[in-house]
C-alpha cells in the first residue's frame, strides 16, 4: 500500500489578495460618480413624461367640453369631475386621468390656464420646489417638450 499523499493546501497570499483590492478601488472611483448622478436624471424625464401625458389628458378634456380646466379648477379636473367654475358637461366618467400624480420630488405639478407660454401651462418646480433654479433645481415645464 502507498501512503496517503497529504493534499497540497493553496489559498492566496497576502499580494495578490492587495491587487484585487486596488482593481476594485479604481473601477469604484470610475464608475460611483457616472452612476450617482443617474437618479436626478431619471427624475427629470420622469417629469417630462408626467407633463406629456397630462397634456395629452387636457387635449382630451378639451375636446369633450370645448375649453380646458381652469387653472382654478386645476389638474383634479382630469381626475374628478368640477364642481365649480364653468361646467364640464362632456366630462368622461372615470376621468382622463387615473390619478393627479406629484412630480417626481413629491411637489404638485404647477398649472395655468391661459398660460404665459401656451393656452395652458403644466410645470414642475425641479428638485428644490422653487421657482427657476439651474440643474437639477431648474423648472421642466410643458412649454419645453
Amino acid at each position: 500500500m502507498k501512503p496517503a499523499i497529504p493534499a497540497v493546501q493553496r489559498g492566496f497570499t497576502l499580494i495578490e489578495i492587495m491587487v484585487v483590492i486596488v482593481i476594485l478601488g479604481v473601477l469604484a472611483a470610475l464608475i460611483v460618480p457616472k452612476v450617482m448622478s443617474r437618479p436626478d436624471e431619471a427624475r427629470v424625464v420622469a417629469a417630462r413624461q408626467d407633463i406629456g401625458a397630462m397634456m395629452q389628458a387636457l387635449k382630451l378634456y378639451r375636446l369633450d367640453n370645448m375649453r380646458y380646466p381652469t387653472t382654478d379648477q386645476g389638474l383634479k379636473a382630469l381626475v374628478e369631475k368640477p364642481l365649480s367654475g364653468p361646467p364640464a358637461k362632456n366630462w368622461k366618467p372615470g376621468g382622463y386621468l387615473e390619478r393627479q400624480p406629484d412630480d417626481p420630488w413629491g411637489h404638485p405639478y404647477q398649472y395655468a390656464a391661459p398660460g404665459t407660454h401656451g393656452e395652458v401651462d403644466i410645470w414642475s418646480l425641479g428638485a428644490d420646489g422653487e421657482a427657476g433654479g439651474e440643474g437639477n433645481d431648474a423648472d421642466i415645464g410643458s412649454w419645453s417638450l
